[in-house]
């Protein structure tokens, strides 16, 4: 084993990345654009750079205290899973010990992030940090996890909201909701690679307990209810062409992720999973600040 006091620059580099790859941090392309959507349509406009940054900040922070939290609670799983054993815990790439150290720095960071938006955002942030630890279990409970996840990163469009103007609206509502069967969706197609071994493992998904068509079928209905929801939330904050232009983009990515994988052919899931639902939050984002900076002047 490398003696961290005589390791090199290339080992710190190397441990970054293997930080980054633990939780993820390309996947913050799924709840950062809501959370600048919320920040932006609360605010009408640019909020100033304290909320701006200290949301990032925010966003940044509780992402990494979720994804740490997963990786820690599904050690054993991962180390079962053909997929997942290659996962920077089970080879030791990153020690356990190291990973609960930055699960309390991350979780700390967070609230103190919070602590700088404003008051409601502080109380709030200890149920935010509860809701997405909690996540990690669902799956050993109910099939409902996969809407659990989306609950999880639907918070993201009413954090940015709250960050700036701290009150529930209807469009922030519409954002939760769109977020959370968009989530659900892609969840469901992205378990069904795993459905031999979570009825193996004894997990709840929904393609292991009720099959693959059944889940790219729930999928499906999923992802209706999400447009419908994301194209709710724009008439409710009454967006201008910019916004419904983007959601016809959306829509028609989230039909071509269904036409492009099925329960029969899952070849493309990755492509489906990460660039097409990427695309989706970056959209909708651009929507947003179109309709902010661009179509309430027209």
């Amino acid at each position: 084993m490398l003696d961290r006091k005589s390791a090199g620059p290339g080992f710190f580099f190397g441990s970054a990345m293997a930080w980054s790859r633990m939780i993820k941090l390309e996947h913050s392309v799924f709840a950062l654009p809501f959370a600048y959507m919320g920040l932006f349509w609360s605010a009408g406009g640019w909020p100033g750079w304290r909320v701006f940054i200290f949301l990032s900040l925010a966003m940044v922070a509780v992402r990494s205290f979720a994804m740490t939290f997963n990786r820690l609670a599904d050690i054993s799983l991962d180390a079962r899973n053909p997929r997942t054993r290659n996962r920077e815990l089970v080879t030791g790439e990153i020690r356990v010990r190291d990973a609960y150290y930055f699960l309390i720095g991350s979780g700390l960071f967070f609230v103190v992030s919070c602590a700088f938006l404003n008051q409601v955002a502080f109380y709030l942030s200890f149920f935010a940090l509860a809701w997405s630890a909690l996540y990690s279990y669902t799956k050993r409970l109910t099939s409902l996890c996969h809407f659990f996840l989306g609950s999880v990163l639907a918070l993201a469009p009413l954090a940015g909201w709250i960050a700036y103007a701290p009150e529930l609206t209807l469009p922030g509502v519409f954002l939760f909701l769109g977020v959370l069967f968009w989530v659900a969706g892609f969840d469901i197609l992205y378990a069904s690679q795993d459905a031999d071994f979570d009825q193996q493992a004894g997990l709840k998904s929904i393609p292991a307990g009720s099959g693959l068509h059944t889940a790219f079928a729930l999928a499906g209905f999923s992802h209706v209810n999400a447009a419908l929801f994301f194209l709710l939330a724009g008439v409710a904050v009454q967006a201008t062409w910019p916004y419904y232009l983007a959601w016809m983009f959306v829509s028609a990515i989230l039909y071509l992720e269904h036409r492009m994988i099925s329960p029969d052919n899952l070849e493309k899931l990755n492509v489906s999973f990460f660039t097409l639902n990427g695309l989706v939050s970056v959209l909708l984002l651009a929507g947003a600040l179109g309709h902010v900076f661009l179509g309430q002047g027209s």
